[in-house]
Order: C-alpha cells, then sequence, then structure tokens
C-alpha cells in the first residue's frame, strides 16, 4: 500500500489469474507423469532426463528447505513473545521451547499425509475466520488519506514510478499466493481418488481455493491500507514490523495485540505443514535418485522415517540458534521457485508429448511473462 491505490489495484486484478494459471500449470506437470502415484520428482526425471530430473529436484529442495526453516524460527519468536508479552509468562529456555513446537508440528507429520492435508484443511477455517473479523473491525477505521493516492504518478512518493512499483510488487504477490511446494502431493492425491478426471477436479479446487484466497487476503490488505494513512505504512515499513503489530500500536487495542500472534501461530503451523511436505519430497527424491544410480532402493516408510527425523533436529537446530544469514538463503530460493511454478510447466507444454494438449491458450503467454517479470525483480532486488 505505500506505493498509492493504483498499484494496489492493479495487483488485486492480476492476482487471481497469477496464482490460478500457474499453480494449474504445475498441477498438470505432475498429472501428465505415466505412472500414477508419480510425484514432481519422478515426474521431471521422466520428461527431462535422469541429469536435469537430478538438477532439479536439488533446487525443489533447496527453494523449499530454507523456508521450513524461516517457519521453525518464526514460530518460536511468536510464541516466546506471546508468552512474554500477552500472558506474561517467563518462556523456557529457546533450545527447550522451540523442541516442543517443532515436536508438536512434527507429531502431525508422524501420522501420514492425510493427517497433515487434514490438519490443514482444519486450521484454514480459523485462519480465513479470523482475518476477515480482523478486516470487518478495522472498517470504522477507514480514511480517505489512502484514496489521496488514486493517481498513476502517487507511486512517486516511494521514490519509484508506477511500473517500477508494479514490477517490484509482482514477486510480492508470487510469494505471498504461492503454494507450490503442496501441490506435487494435492495432484498426486486428486489422480489417486479421480483417475483420468484428475485435472478438472484439480482445476476445479484450485479455482475455488485462490477465489477465496485472493478475496481474502485482498479484503484485508484494502481494510489495512484504507485504516492507515500513507505515512502510517511508511512508518510500518521503516519499523520493519508485520501490519498487524503496527495496527495493534496504532490504534492502542488490545483485541488486536492478541489476535495478531494467535493469527500467526494458525498461519505459520499451516504454512510449516505444506512446506514439509514439498521439502520431504525433495529430500526422498534426492535420496531415491542417488540410491537408484548405484542400484539401490529403500522402503518409503523408512525413507520417510529419517526424512523426519533429518527435518526435526535441523529445524530445531537452526530455531535455537535463529542464524542472521536465514532470511538471505530464504531470498536465494526466490527465483528458484518462480522458475519451477512459472517456466518449467510452460516449458514442459512446448516440449513434452503429455503436455503439448495444453498449448495455444494466451494463459500460457501470461504466466510466462509475469513469470520472467518476477525473477528479474527479485534479481534486481537483489543486487541493487
Amino acid at each position: 500500500g505505500v506505493g498509492g491505490m493504483i498499484p494496489l489495484i492493479i495487483m488485486a486484478i492480476l492476482a487471481f489469474p497469477m496464482t490460478f494459471f500457474a499453480h494449474r500449470g504445475l498441477t498438470r506437470f505432475v498429472l501428465s507423469g505415466k505412472t500414477p502415484g508419480d510425484d514432481i520428482t519422478e515426474v521431471v526425471e521422466e520428461h527431462f532426463g535422469i541429469g536435469a530430473g537430478k538438477l532439479i529436484t536439488l533446487l525443489y529442495f533447496f527453494a523449499i528447505y530454507p523456508i521450513l526453516l524461516v517457519y521453525s524460527v518464526a514460530i518460536t519468536n511468536t510464541v516466546e513473545s506471546f508468552l512474554t508479552h500477552q500472558l506474561a509468562i517467563n518462556p523456557p529456555p529457546r533450545a527447550i521451547l522451540s523442541l516442543i513446537l517443532i515436536v508438536g508440528m512434527m507429531t502431525i507429520v508422524r501420522f501420514g499425509e492425510q493427517m497433515i492435508v487434514k490438519a490443514m484443511s482444519i486450521l484454514v477455517f480459523p485462519f480465513v475466520a479470523a482475518l476477515m473479523l480482523l478486516a470487518l473491525y478495522l472498517i470504522p477505521q477507514w480514511n480517505g488519506a489512502a484514496l489521496e493516492t488514486l493517481s498513476f504518478d502517487s507511486a512517486a512518493s516511494t521514490g519509484n514510478g508506477l511500473w517500477m512499483t508494479l514490477w517490484l510488487a509482482i514477486p510480492v504477490m508470487v510469494f505471498s499466493f504461492n503454494h507450490s511446494p503442496i501441490i506435487s502431493s494435492f495432484a498426486v492425491a486428486k489422480r489417486a481418488a479421480s483417475g483420468d478426471g484428475a485435472e478438472k477436479t484439480c482445476a476445479k479446487i484450485l479455482a475455488f481455493a485462490h477465489i477465496m484466497m485472493v478475496l481474502t487476503v485482498m479484503f484485508f490488505v484494502f481494510s489495512c491500507v484504507l485504516s492507515l494513512t500513507p505515512a502510517d505504512l511508511a512508518a510500518a515499513k521503516e519499523q520493519n514490523i508485520s501490519i498487524l503489530s503496527y495496527l495493534a500500536n496504532h490504534f492502542n487495542a488490545p483485541i488486536i495485540a492478541w489476535m495478531a500472534p494467535i493469527i500467526a501461530m494458525i498461519a505459520i503451523t499451516k504454512s510449516f505443514l505444506g512446506h514439509y511436505l514439498g521439502a520431504r519430497e525433495g529430500f526422498n527424491g534426492m535420496v531415491i535418485k542417488s540410491l537408484r544410480g548405484k542400484g539401490k532402493s529403500i522402503e518409503i516408510n523408512k525413507l520417510n522415517k529419517i526424512t523426519a527425523l533429518f527435518m526435526l533436529v535441523t529445524t530445531w537446530i537452526v530455531a535455537t540458534l535463529n542464524p542472521s544469514i536465514l532470511g538471505m538463503i530464504e531470498t536465494l530460493g526466490g527465483p528458484i521457485i518462480a522458475m519451477i511454478l512459472f517456466l518449467m510447466p510452460m516449458y514442459a507444454i512446448q516440449k513434452v508429448p503429455a503436455m503439448r494438449k495444453y498449448s495455444g491458450h494466451i494463459s500460457n503467454v501470461f504466466v510466462v511473462i509475469m513469470g520472467l517479470i518476477a525473477i528479474s525483480a527479485i534479481f534486481y532486488s537483489l543486487f541493487s
């Protein structure tokens, strides 16, 4: 919202097609594999060969795994802050607190993929309800200050023109609505349930989910922007705090101070579980491909246990140490996510016979353009 209302309105218009067409493309890519039950790491190898398969699996893992580490740090920080400020309780030592929280989340993982999906589907409802209630709660605070930026030169107030503001905002939109780590598991599950009708089933589910996601998030964003002035938004950015924390302080509203960490905890847990599935796929894929090259194999349940132990130990260590380099590693994973989500399925449509039936649609061109814009803007932000 710092760049004015015009960029925000344009981003709101782009949000659904950008999210839906990209994720539908990745879903179609996973479904295009010959063998039902093959995840993204196997389909990549089938379509692009063993060498490219290993490379993309490695990139896929290192794009998602750091985000899992970030969430392990975030849940520890959020709960620690909640115990200290809202409940006025001295939190246990960080190593113990992070272990309790990560073991708690990993317990859900232990019950298998169906339990993870079930937990995520349960968590999404209180999350959406809390966001909507907060957005509605802010309506009496709406003022006309943000509407004063309703012009095509208002973005100049940020030091950038409209197009520059839009260019740099697109990666933010990509990551705000990105749920590519869950797409492979989603596609495999729906193929097992629906067979040849999986593509249509997946497209329908994605369309409804993305409409709900975009409407919920954008209503919340507009409600926040309309309740604050551009100067307030700039101050929140300068202080490097979440909009929820800023709102709680700005309006001196205890209800927001209580709701903010609860919303954050639900969101982080939900995202941790989703990214765990993607990271596990990547890790398992690397191990399976490495063993296959040596003529060996491993039983999947045994591999899942090894992966779970690796994830538990590494996320716990990182959550305890809270290293500053983590944000940089996460940022470097950004271009990889954009390439896998936006460009790889569109490339496959041109090169893979099983995907060629999806060629010739204007939405494919739109996805490629958005992917290239997102990747170029990420690199610009990294090196500027």
